[in-house]
């Protein structure tokens, strides 16, 4: 199958990008590096009448460090969270979190930006955005704002993206020496949707949890922080004996999506039994 026809146009800076968003409204798609779109457009799941490719606009690219945040461009491309220094010392659950994501051709094009504005329920970053508390960037012909990610995914491949606007960065606040970045994912082979997932930043005070974002990303209907399970995380301390507090509140926090070869109380349990390996590890990394 072919995509349906469409214009193409290639702007030279961001200003202009924005203003043809804005004329075009919702006929209009920006295009990165398209390893979903282009996907969309072929199955003609999407058909917009007109590209706006911003894949060479140097104003989304880059990193920016401050006192307590750094600031990623929104056409970083995946494979970049693998090997830059900076992301690799202060945000090391995008590190982790990198090499789960399709394949390497794809983390080669494949930008954070696309990925965030997608909110594909099986994404890596949207629950790693939301874990680690970060704030989209948006930028339209009137000017910036911006949006928690807890806030930014509203539902299955929804967003808080208005008509004309455009992820231009993501703004993560600077873990702590005393902060634990967990990513796990179960998928039937790797490189392929994940069936569940975890991501958590978690706030230690010695051998004690004194806070903790989980979110769980996969067979649900979009990333979102898991409110109980992190409530009910905090204040434990490691290793962790009894568990039935947390089976409690991942049953009610996992609002799983039925799927053939995928029943919602699997989904559940799978969930767990990935909550219980990050606790694990936390358990080993207090130990050592």
């Amino acid at each position: 199958m072919k995509a349906r026809g469409f214009r193409y146009v290639k702007p030279s800076t961001l200003k202009n990008a924005l203003q043809i968003l804005h004329d075009a409204g919702a006929d209009a798609v920006p295009l990165a590096g398209g390893q979903s779109l282009l996907a969309g457009l072929n199955l003609r799941l999407s058909a917009p009448s007109l590209l706006v490719d911003i894949s060479g606009l140097t104003e989304l690219s880059g990193r920016t460090e401050q006192a307590d945040s750094i600031r990623i461009g929104a056409a970083t491309r995946h494979a970049e969270l693998l090997r830059c220094p900076l992301i690799q010392k202060h945000l090391p659950l995008l590190t982790k979190a990198a090499p789960h994501i399709a394949h390497a051709a794809i983390r080669n094009r494949g930008t954070i930006g696309g990925s965030l504005a997608y909110s594909d329920p099986s994404a890596e970053l949207p629950a790693c955005a939301i874990a680690l508390d970060a704030a989209l960037v948006l930028a339209s012909v009137t000017g910036e704002r911006e949006v928690k990610a807890e806030q930014f995914f509203k539902g299955l491949f929804e967003t808080d993206l208005r008509p004309g606007e455009l992820i231009v960065a993501v703004k993560f606040p600077k873990v702590s020496a005393d902060t634990k970045c967990l990513f796990l994912e179960l998928a039937r082979r790797h490189g392929d949707f994940a069936m569940i997932g975890i991501a958590a930043r978690i706030a230690m005070d010695g051998p004690k949890i004194a806070n903790a974002r989980v979110v769980y990303f996969g067979a649900v209907e979009h990333a979102k922080l898991a409110r109980l399970t992190s409530a009910a995380l905090t204040g434990l301390t490691a290793p962790i004996g009894d568990f039935s507090a947390l089976h409690n509140a991942i049953q009610d926090d996992v609002v799983a999506q039925e799927s053939p070869g995928l029943r919602s109380d699997t989904v559940r349990h799978l969930a767990e039994v990935l909550t219980r390996r990050a606790m694990g590890e936390i358990a080993s990394e207090v130990a050592a």
